[in-house]
Protein backbone atom coordinates (compact mmCIF):
# COMPACT_ATOMS: atom_id res chain seq x y z
CA UNK A 1 0.00 0.00 0.00
CA UNK A 2 1.18 3.44 -0.67
CA UNK A 3 2.17 5.76 2.40
CA UNK A 4 -0.56 6.80 4.39
CA UNK A 5 -1.05 10.04 6.84
CA UNK A 6 -3.35 9.75 9.64
CA UNK A 7 -4.51 13.24 11.21
CA UNK A 8 -6.44 13.85 13.84
CA UNK A 9 -7.95 17.31 14.64
CA UNK A 10 -9.76 17.33 18.06
CA UNK A 11 -11.94 20.76 18.28
CA UNK A 12 -14.32 21.84 20.70
CA UNK A 13 -17.00 20.25 19.10
CA UNK A 14 -16.38 17.51 16.68
CA UNK A 15 -13.07 15.42 16.65
CA UNK A 16 -12.31 14.08 13.16
CA UNK A 17 -9.86 11.57 11.70
CA UNK A 18 -8.74 11.90 8.00
CA UNK A 19 -6.78 9.16 6.26
CA UNK A 20 -4.95 10.62 3.31
CA UNK A 21 -2.90 8.70 0.74
CA UNK A 22 -0.36 9.99 -1.45
CA UNK A 23 -0.07 8.44 -5.14
CA UNK A 24 3.05 10.18 -6.34
CA UNK A 25 4.88 13.30 -4.86
CA UNK A 26 2.30 15.50 -4.34
CA UNK A 27 -0.77 13.84 -5.39
CA UNK A 28 -2.73 12.18 -2.85
CA UNK A 29 -6.58 11.09 -2.36
CA UNK A 30 -8.81 11.00 0.87
CA UNK A 31 -9.04 6.79 2.05
CA UNK A 32 -11.22 6.83 5.60
CA UNK A 33 -12.85 10.19 7.15
CA UNK A 34 -14.80 9.81 10.40
CA UNK A 35 -16.30 12.54 12.61
CA UNK A 36 -17.14 12.03 16.77
CA UNK A 37 -19.45 14.68 18.08
CA UNK A 38 -16.88 14.15 21.48
CA UNK A 39 -18.01 17.53 22.41
CA UNK A 40 -14.77 17.66 24.79
CA UNK A 41 -15.50 21.44 25.82
CA UNK A 42 -19.35 20.65 26.75
CA UNK A 43 -19.77 22.55 29.89
CA UNK A 44 -16.59 23.72 30.70
CA UNK A 45 -16.93 27.61 29.61
CA UNK A 46 -19.37 27.54 32.33
CA UNK A 47 -16.83 26.36 34.52
CA UNK A 48 -14.08 28.62 33.93
CA UNK A 49 -12.72 26.67 31.24
CA UNK A 50 -11.90 23.30 32.96
CA UNK A 51 -12.38 20.06 30.97
CA UNK A 52 -15.15 18.00 32.60
CA UNK A 53 -14.27 14.58 33.42
CA UNK A 54 -17.33 12.95 31.07
CA UNK A 55 -16.01 15.05 28.11
CA UNK A 56 -12.50 13.99 28.56
CA UNK A 57 -13.13 10.05 28.91
CA UNK A 58 -15.39 10.03 25.74
CA UNK A 59 -12.36 12.19 23.73
CA UNK A 60 -10.07 9.31 25.26
CA UNK A 61 -12.41 6.65 23.73
CA UNK A 62 -12.54 8.26 20.44
CA UNK A 63 -9.02 8.91 20.38
CA UNK A 64 -8.21 5.03 21.26
CA UNK A 65 -10.69 3.91 18.46
CA UNK A 66 -9.33 6.56 15.40
CA UNK A 67 -5.93 4.99 16.35
CA UNK A 68 -7.30 1.54 15.89
CA UNK A 69 -8.57 3.08 12.43
CA UNK A 70 -5.55 4.34 11.61
CA UNK A 71 -3.14 1.42 12.17
CA UNK A 72 -5.72 -0.65 10.05
CA UNK A 73 -3.92 1.60 7.14
CA UNK A 74 -0.32 1.09 7.95
CA UNK A 75 -0.59 4.99 8.28
CA UNK A 76 3.40 6.27 8.63
CA UNK A 77 2.41 9.08 10.56
CA UNK A 78 -0.45 10.02 12.26
CA UNK A 79 -0.29 13.81 13.40
CA UNK A 80 -2.89 15.34 16.19
CA UNK A 81 -3.63 18.38 17.19
CA UNK A 82 -6.20 20.34 19.17
CA UNK A 83 -7.64 23.46 18.97
CA UNK A 84 -9.39 25.91 21.71
CA UNK A 85 -10.95 23.91 23.86
CA UNK A 86 -7.61 22.41 25.33
CA UNK A 87 -5.56 25.53 24.47
CA UNK A 88 -8.02 27.14 26.71
CA UNK A 89 -8.54 24.87 29.68
CA UNK A 90 -6.59 24.80 32.99
CA UNK A 91 -6.29 21.10 33.25
CA UNK A 92 -5.32 20.61 29.92
CA UNK A 93 -2.14 18.99 30.97
CA UNK A 94 -4.29 16.25 32.78
CA UNK A 95 -5.93 15.21 29.47
CA UNK A 96 -2.71 15.61 27.56
CA UNK A 97 -1.05 13.15 30.14
CA UNK A 98 -3.76 10.33 29.75
CA UNK A 99 -3.42 10.51 26.33
CA UNK A 100 0.07 10.09 26.18
CA UNK A 101 -0.23 7.51 29.08
CA UNK A 102 -2.96 5.39 27.72
CA UNK A 103 -2.48 5.78 23.41
CA UNK A 104 1.17 6.59 23.25
CA UNK A 105 -0.02 9.70 21.29
CA UNK A 106 1.44 13.08 21.48
CA UNK A 107 -1.45 16.12 21.18
CA UNK A 108 0.04 19.14 19.75
CA UNK A 109 -2.36 22.18 21.56
CA UNK A 110 -2.07 24.62 18.18
CA UNK A 111 -2.27 28.68 18.89
CA UNK A 112 -5.35 30.43 17.18
CA UNK A 113 -3.36 31.68 14.78
CA UNK A 114 -2.10 28.86 13.67
CA UNK A 115 -5.16 26.99 13.59
CA UNK A 116 -5.88 29.77 11.34
CA UNK A 117 -3.06 29.19 8.92
CA UNK A 118 -3.76 25.74 8.51
CA UNK A 119 -7.45 26.44 7.15
CA UNK A 120 -5.86 29.01 5.41
CA UNK A 121 -3.05 26.85 3.49
CA UNK A 122 -6.21 24.88 2.80
CA UNK A 123 -7.77 26.80 1.33
CA UNK A 124 -4.93 28.52 -0.77
CA UNK A 125 -4.26 25.02 -2.19
CA UNK A 126 -7.33 23.19 -2.72
CA UNK A 127 -10.04 25.81 -4.11
CA UNK A 128 -9.64 27.87 -7.30
CA UNK A 129 -6.76 30.29 -6.51
CA UNK A 130 -8.89 33.72 -5.00
CA UNK A 131 -8.66 36.76 -2.88
CA UNK A 132 -10.45 35.90 0.25
CA UNK A 133 -11.24 36.30 4.39
CA UNK A 134 -11.50 32.49 5.40
CA UNK A 135 -13.64 32.03 8.39
CA UNK A 136 -13.67 28.55 10.64
CA UNK A 137 -16.07 28.89 12.86
CA UNK A 138 -15.35 26.16 16.02
CA UNK A 139 -16.98 25.33 18.97
CA UNK A 140 -14.76 27.39 21.61
CA UNK A 141 -13.54 29.79 19.17
CA UNK A 142 -13.31 30.95 14.93
CA UNK A 143 -10.29 31.74 13.01
CA UNK A 144 -9.51 34.30 10.27
CA UNK A 145 -6.68 34.42 7.32
CA UNK A 146 -6.39 36.47 4.56
CA UNK A 147 -5.33 35.25 1.26
CA UNK A 148 -3.58 37.17 -1.60
CA UNK A 149 -2.03 36.01 -4.24
CA UNK A 150 -2.23 32.59 -3.44
CA UNK A 151 -0.36 32.91 -0.15
CA UNK A 152 -1.82 33.27 3.74
CA UNK A 153 -1.37 37.16 4.91
CA UNK A 154 -2.96 37.77 7.84
CA UNK A 155 -3.98 35.61 10.70
CA UNK A 156 -6.64 35.90 13.75
CA UNK A 157 -8.70 34.37 16.24
CA UNK A 158 -11.52 35.10 18.58
CA UNK A 159 -12.98 33.20 20.90
CA UNK A 160 -16.21 33.31 19.57
CA UNK A 161 -17.28 30.11 19.06
CA UNK A 162 -20.59 27.79 18.67
CA UNK A 163 -20.22 25.71 21.55
CA UNK A 164 -19.13 28.44 23.85
CA UNK A 165 -21.98 30.90 22.84
CA UNK A 166 -24.45 28.30 23.18
CA UNK A 167 -23.45 27.59 26.92
CA UNK A 168 -22.78 31.28 27.61
CA UNK A 169 -25.97 32.73 25.90
CA UNK A 170 -28.34 30.43 24.18
CA UNK A 171 -29.28 28.06 27.27
CA UNK A 172 -29.66 31.46 28.88
CA UNK A 173 -32.02 32.47 26.12
CA UNK A 174 -30.00 35.51 25.97
CA UNK A 175 -29.90 36.19 22.21
CA UNK A 176 -29.36 39.68 22.94
CA UNK A 177 -26.13 39.20 24.96
CA UNK A 178 -24.89 36.58 22.70
CA UNK A 179 -24.93 39.46 19.67
CA UNK A 180 -23.43 42.00 21.76
CA UNK A 181 -21.15 39.58 22.52
CA UNK A 182 -20.02 38.66 19.04
CA UNK A 183 -20.03 42.08 18.08
CA UNK A 184 -17.35 43.52 20.67
CA UNK A 185 -15.22 40.49 20.09
CA UNK A 186 -15.63 41.41 16.43
CA UNK A 187 -14.13 45.01 17.04
CA UNK A 188 -10.76 43.49 17.51
CA UNK A 189 -10.57 42.20 13.96
CA UNK A 190 -8.16 44.40 11.25
CA UNK A 191 -9.74 45.69 8.07
CA UNK A 192 -9.57 42.65 5.85
CA UNK A 193 -11.32 44.42 2.81
CA UNK A 194 -12.24 41.35 1.17
CA UNK A 195 -15.32 40.53 -0.82
CA UNK A 196 -15.20 36.93 -1.26
CA UNK A 197 -15.56 35.07 2.56
CA UNK A 198 -14.94 31.54 2.49
CA UNK A 199 -16.43 29.31 5.10
CA UNK A 200 -14.87 26.38 6.82
CA UNK A 201 -15.92 23.86 9.21
CA UNK A 202 -18.85 21.86 10.73
CA UNK A 203 -21.69 24.85 10.71
CA UNK A 204 -20.57 26.44 7.26
CA UNK A 205 -20.87 23.02 5.59
CA UNK A 206 -24.36 22.19 7.47
CA UNK A 207 -25.63 25.62 6.06
CA UNK A 208 -23.89 24.94 2.88
CA UNK A 209 -25.68 21.71 2.38
CA UNK A 210 -29.21 22.76 3.40
CA UNK A 211 -29.11 25.28 1.05
CA UNK A 212 -28.10 23.30 -1.96
CA UNK A 213 -31.04 20.77 -1.24
CA UNK A 214 -33.47 23.87 -0.64
CA UNK A 215 -32.26 25.43 -4.14
CA UNK A 216 -32.22 21.77 -6.01
CA UNK A 217 -29.02 22.46 -6.65
CA UNK A 218 -28.00 20.30 -9.33
CA UNK A 219 -23.89 19.14 -8.14
CA UNK A 220 -23.37 17.42 -5.08
CA UNK A 221 -20.55 18.62 -3.75
CA UNK A 222 -20.13 21.00 -0.62
CA UNK A 223 -16.33 21.84 -1.64
CA UNK A 224 -16.40 25.12 -3.93
CA UNK A 225 -20.07 25.88 -3.85
CA UNK A 226 -20.79 29.50 -3.78
CA UNK A 227 -23.71 31.91 -3.19
CA UNK A 228 -23.82 35.49 -2.22
CA UNK A 229 -24.84 37.15 1.13
CA UNK A 230 -28.54 38.17 0.43
CA UNK A 231 -29.38 34.37 -0.41
CA UNK A 232 -27.07 32.83 2.63
CA UNK A 233 -28.62 35.61 5.08
CA UNK A 234 -32.30 34.95 4.24
CA UNK A 235 -31.83 31.00 5.01
CA UNK A 236 -29.84 31.83 7.48
CA UNK A 237 -32.43 34.55 8.81
CA UNK A 238 -34.92 31.35 8.36
CA UNK A 239 -32.68 29.03 10.61
CA UNK A 240 -32.31 31.32 13.78
CA UNK A 241 -36.45 31.63 13.58
CA UNK A 242 -37.34 27.87 13.57
CA UNK A 243 -38.21 25.76 15.52
CA UNK A 244 -37.50 21.92 15.48
CA UNK A 245 -39.69 20.70 12.87
CA UNK A 246 -38.87 23.32 10.48
CA UNK A 247 -35.17 22.96 10.93
CA UNK A 248 -35.93 19.64 9.30
CA UNK A 249 -37.92 21.15 6.32
CA UNK A 250 -35.07 23.29 6.05
CA UNK A 251 -32.88 20.12 6.09
CA UNK A 252 -30.67 20.82 8.85
CA UNK A 253 -29.56 17.55 10.59
CA UNK A 254 -30.78 16.46 13.93
CA UNK A 255 -27.32 16.21 15.60
CA UNK A 256 -26.59 20.20 14.77
CA UNK A 257 -30.20 21.26 16.07
CA UNK A 258 -28.30 22.52 19.79
CA UNK A 259 -25.52 24.12 17.88
CA UNK A 260 -27.25 25.37 14.68
CA UNK A 261 -28.57 28.66 15.80
CA UNK A 262 -25.49 30.05 17.63
CA UNK A 263 -22.81 29.22 14.53
CA UNK A 264 -25.49 30.80 12.17
CA UNK A 265 -25.94 33.85 14.50
CA UNK A 266 -21.96 34.08 14.45
CA UNK A 267 -21.64 34.04 10.38
CA UNK A 268 -24.19 36.52 10.19
CA UNK A 269 -22.37 39.01 12.47
CA UNK A 270 -19.17 37.97 10.66
CA UNK A 271 -20.42 38.74 7.26
CA UNK A 272 -22.23 42.40 8.44
CA UNK A 273 -19.33 43.28 10.00
CA UNK A 274 -16.62 42.35 7.39
CA UNK A 275 -19.27 43.31 4.30
CA UNK A 276 -18.53 40.23 2.02
CA UNK A 277 -20.84 39.71 -0.27
CA UNK A 278 -19.68 36.40 -2.17
CA UNK A 279 -19.42 33.22 0.53
CA UNK A 280 -17.92 30.44 -0.98
CA UNK A 281 -17.75 26.78 0.98
CA UNK A 282 -14.72 24.95 1.16
CA UNK A 283 -14.76 21.03 2.26
CA UNK A 284 -11.25 21.42 3.58
CA UNK A 285 -9.79 22.99 6.95
CA UNK A 286 -7.29 22.20 9.37
CA UNK A 287 -6.76 18.88 8.54
CA UNK A 288 -6.25 19.27 4.92
CA UNK A 289 -3.66 22.41 6.37
CA UNK A 290 -2.17 19.78 8.68
CA UNK A 291 -1.57 17.53 6.34
CA UNK A 292 -0.15 20.07 3.59
CA UNK A 293 2.04 21.77 5.59
CA UNK A 294 3.38 18.12 6.24
CA UNK A 295 3.84 17.29 2.35
CA UNK A 296 4.58 20.41 0.78
CA UNK A 297 7.01 20.95 4.10
CA UNK A 298 10.00 22.17 1.42
CA UNK A 299 7.82 23.41 -1.37
CA UNK A 300 6.57 26.76 0.77
CA UNK A 301 3.81 25.13 1.74
CA UNK A 302 2.33 25.46 -1.57
CA UNK A 303 1.63 22.99 -5.08
CA UNK A 304 3.76 24.17 -7.73
CA UNK A 305 2.29 26.67 -10.31
CA UNK A 306 -0.27 25.32 -12.50
CA UNK A 307 -0.21 21.94 -10.54
CA UNK A 308 -3.70 19.90 -9.85
CA UNK A 309 -3.62 17.22 -7.19
CA UNK A 310 -6.75 15.95 -7.90
CA UNK A 311 -6.05 15.44 -12.00
CA UNK A 312 -2.82 13.81 -10.65
CA UNK A 313 -4.22 11.37 -8.42
CA UNK A 314 -6.54 10.36 -10.92
CA UNK A 315 -3.81 9.80 -13.88
CA UNK A 316 -1.60 8.22 -11.33
CA UNK A 317 -4.87 5.93 -10.58
CA UNK A 318 -6.64 5.24 -13.70
CA UNK A 319 -4.07 6.00 -16.43
CA UNK A 320 -0.96 4.33 -15.89
CA UNK A 321 -0.80 1.90 -19.06
CA UNK A 322 -0.50 4.84 -21.61
CA UNK A 323 0.06 8.49 -22.20
CA UNK A 324 -2.61 8.78 -24.46
CA UNK A 325 -4.43 11.43 -22.79
CA UNK A 326 -1.08 13.21 -22.62
CA UNK A 327 -0.58 13.15 -25.97
CA UNK A 328 -3.88 14.37 -26.58
CA UNK A 329 -3.34 17.15 -24.41
CA UNK A 330 -0.39 18.37 -26.38
CA UNK A 331 -2.09 18.24 -29.45
CA UNK A 332 -5.74 19.87 -28.42
CA UNK A 333 -3.79 22.79 -27.11
CA UNK A 334 -2.76 23.25 -30.52
CA UNK A 335 -6.02 22.82 -32.27
CA UNK A 336 -7.97 25.03 -29.92
CA UNK A 337 -4.97 28.18 -30.44
CA UNK A 338 -6.19 27.73 -34.29
CA UNK A 339 -9.77 27.39 -33.82
CA UNK A 340 -10.84 29.38 -30.76
CA UNK A 341 -11.19 32.22 -32.82
CA UNK A 342 -13.06 31.19 -35.96
CA UNK A 343 -15.19 28.91 -33.39
CA UNK A 344 -16.26 32.10 -31.55
CA UNK A 345 -15.03 30.09 -28.23
CA UNK A 346 -13.46 31.96 -24.93
CA UNK A 347 -10.03 31.44 -24.69
CA UNK A 348 -10.76 30.78 -21.11
CA UNK A 349 -11.91 27.33 -21.76
CA UNK A 350 -8.57 25.92 -23.31
CA UNK A 351 -7.67 25.76 -19.69
CA UNK A 352 -10.99 22.81 -19.29
CA UNK A 353 -10.08 21.36 -22.43
CA UNK A 354 -6.42 20.64 -22.28
CA UNK A 355 -7.58 18.86 -18.42
CA UNK A 356 -10.49 16.91 -20.12
CA UNK A 357 -8.02 15.55 -22.92
CA UNK A 358 -5.68 14.52 -20.26
CA UNK A 359 -8.41 12.46 -18.50
CA UNK A 360 -9.82 11.04 -21.80
CA UNK A 361 -8.91 7.59 -20.71
CA UNK A 362 -9.32 7.38 -17.23
CA UNK A 363 -11.87 5.26 -17.21
CA UNK A 364 -10.47 2.28 -18.97
CA UNK A 365 -9.04 2.01 -15.74
CA UNK A 366 -12.55 0.87 -14.86
CA UNK A 367 -13.38 -1.20 -17.82
CA UNK A 368 -12.61 -0.36 -21.54
CA UNK A 369 -16.61 -1.12 -22.96
CA UNK A 370 -18.17 2.40 -22.31
CA UNK A 371 -15.26 3.51 -20.51
CA UNK A 372 -16.62 7.71 -21.88
CA UNK A 373 -18.98 6.82 -19.38
CA UNK A 374 -16.75 5.69 -16.61
CA UNK A 375 -13.73 8.76 -17.23
CA UNK A 376 -17.06 11.19 -16.75
CA UNK A 377 -18.30 9.83 -13.39
CA UNK A 378 -14.87 9.70 -12.12
CA UNK A 379 -13.90 13.03 -13.14
CA UNK A 380 -17.10 14.34 -11.83
CA UNK A 381 -16.74 12.44 -8.53
CA UNK A 382 -13.15 12.74 -7.87
CA UNK A 383 -12.36 15.93 -9.18
CA UNK A 384 -12.47 17.66 -5.69
CA UNK A 385 -9.66 20.27 -5.55
CA UNK A 386 -8.68 23.68 -7.04
CA UNK A 387 -11.24 23.42 -9.56
CA UNK A 388 -15.26 25.94 -9.68
CA UNK A 389 -18.06 23.83 -10.05
CA UNK A 390 -18.39 25.03 -13.74
CA UNK A 391 -14.95 23.93 -14.25
CA UNK A 392 -15.76 20.32 -12.94
CA UNK A 393 -18.74 19.69 -15.07
CA UNK A 394 -17.69 21.26 -18.09
CA UNK A 395 -14.42 18.61 -17.93
CA UNK A 396 -16.55 15.58 -17.09
CA UNK A 397 -19.03 16.40 -19.76
CA UNK A 398 -16.81 16.62 -22.07
CA UNK A 399 -15.59 13.47 -21.45
CA UNK A 400 -18.88 11.91 -22.86
CA UNK A 401 -19.08 10.55 -25.88
CA UNK A 402 -21.62 9.06 -28.25
CA UNK A 403 -21.00 8.33 -31.93
CA UNK A 404 -22.74 10.55 -34.47
CA UNK A 405 -24.03 12.80 -31.44
CA UNK A 406 -23.05 16.13 -30.24
CA UNK A 407 -21.72 16.81 -26.83
CA UNK A 408 -24.88 19.16 -26.59
CA UNK A 409 -27.42 16.63 -27.03
CA UNK A 410 -25.50 14.24 -24.33
CA UNK A 411 -26.25 16.64 -21.32
CA UNK A 412 -27.65 15.00 -18.62
CA UNK A 413 -31.57 15.72 -17.62
CA UNK A 414 -30.64 15.81 -13.86
CA UNK A 415 -29.56 19.80 -14.39
CA UNK A 416 -26.18 20.16 -14.25
CA UNK A 417 -26.58 21.65 -17.43
CA UNK A 418 -27.02 25.47 -15.90
CA UNK A 419 -23.25 24.81 -14.72
CA UNK A 420 -22.36 24.64 -18.35
CA UNK A 421 -21.63 27.03 -21.48
CA UNK A 422 -23.96 27.72 -24.25
CA UNK A 423 -24.23 24.89 -26.68
CA UNK A 424 -22.38 25.89 -29.51
CA UNK A 425 -19.57 26.32 -26.95
CA UNK A 426 -19.93 22.84 -25.59
CA UNK A 427 -20.20 21.34 -28.90
CA UNK A 428 -16.94 23.22 -30.27
CA UNK A 429 -14.97 21.91 -27.46
CA UNK A 430 -15.90 18.48 -27.63
CA UNK A 431 -15.12 18.52 -31.28
CA UNK A 432 -12.02 19.76 -30.82
CA UNK A 433 -11.00 17.15 -27.93
CA UNK A 434 -12.78 14.29 -30.05
CA UNK A 435 -10.58 14.99 -33.21
CA UNK A 436 -7.09 15.30 -31.21
CA UNK A 437 -8.45 11.73 -29.85
CA UNK A 438 -9.09 10.51 -33.07
CA UNK A 439 -5.69 12.16 -34.52
CA UNK A 440 -3.98 10.35 -32.37
CA UNK A 441 -5.97 6.85 -32.77
CA UNK A 442 -2.73 4.70 -34.13
CA UNK A 443 -1.12 5.94 -30.34
CA UNK A 444 2.02 7.97 -32.06
CA UNK A 445 3.24 11.46 -30.63
CA UNK A 446 1.36 14.31 -31.18
CA UNK A 447 4.39 15.82 -32.04
CA UNK A 448 4.58 13.83 -35.37
CA UNK A 449 1.31 15.23 -36.22
CA UNK A 450 0.82 18.48 -38.24
CA UNK A 451 -2.21 20.85 -38.14
CA UNK A 452 -2.57 24.35 -39.67
CA UNK A 453 -6.31 26.56 -40.75
CA UNK A 454 -7.55 28.46 -43.49
CA UNK A 455 -11.09 29.70 -44.46
CA UNK A 456 -13.05 26.88 -42.54
CA UNK A 457 -10.75 23.81 -43.29
CA UNK A 458 -8.07 21.96 -40.56
CA UNK A 459 -5.75 20.90 -42.86
CA UNK A 460 -3.63 17.57 -41.22
CA UNK A 461 -0.50 15.86 -42.21
CA UNK A 462 2.03 12.84 -41.00
CA UNK A 463 2.16 9.47 -41.09
CA UNK A 464 -0.04 7.06 -39.17
CA UNK A 465 -3.38 8.58 -40.06
CA UNK A 466 -5.12 5.50 -41.79
CA UNK A 467 -7.26 5.11 -38.48
CA UNK A 468 -7.71 8.45 -37.93
CA UNK A 469 -9.34 9.07 -41.45
CA UNK A 470 -12.00 6.39 -40.74
CA UNK A 471 -12.96 7.24 -37.30
CA UNK A 472 -13.70 11.36 -38.33
CA UNK A 473 -16.88 10.19 -39.51
CA UNK A 474 -17.84 9.19 -35.87
CA UNK A 475 -17.50 12.47 -34.67
CA UNK A 476 -20.10 15.54 -35.21
CA UNK A 477 -17.84 18.69 -36.13
CA UNK A 478 -19.42 22.19 -36.38
CA UNK A 479 -20.91 23.17 -39.57
CA UNK A 480 -18.27 25.50 -40.64
CA UNK A 481 -15.59 23.30 -40.25
CA UNK A 482 -14.24 20.63 -42.16
CA UNK A 483 -10.94 18.44 -41.80
CA UNK A 484 -8.89 17.45 -44.78
CA UNK A 485 -6.15 15.05 -44.49
CA UNK A 486 -3.17 16.33 -47.26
Amino acid sequence: MAKCTAVIDIGSNSMRLAVFQKTSRFAFHILHEVKSSVRISEHAYINNGFLQEEAMDRTAKAIGEFLSIARSFDARKILCVATSALRDAPNASVFLSRIQREHNLSIKVISGEKEAYFGGIACANLLPRMDALTVDVGGGSSEFALLRNGKVETLFSLNIGTVRIKELFFDQNNIPGAIAYIDEALKQLPQFNADTLIGIGGTFRAITRALMKKENYPLRKLHGFSTDDTRFLGFTGQILEAGAKKLRSLYIKPDRFDTIKPGVLILERIIRHTCTTQLVCSGVGVREGVFLSDLLRNSGDMFPANYNPSVRYLLDTYAIHSNHGLQCAHLSKRLFELLASPLNINPIYQYELVIAAKLLSIGVGVRYYAYQRHSHYLAMNALDYALSHSQIVLISHLLLFKKGHSSSSLISKEGYGSLLPDNATVDALSAILRLSHILMASRVNASSVSVSYEKGIVHVQGDNLYLAREQLKNIILPKNLTVVFD
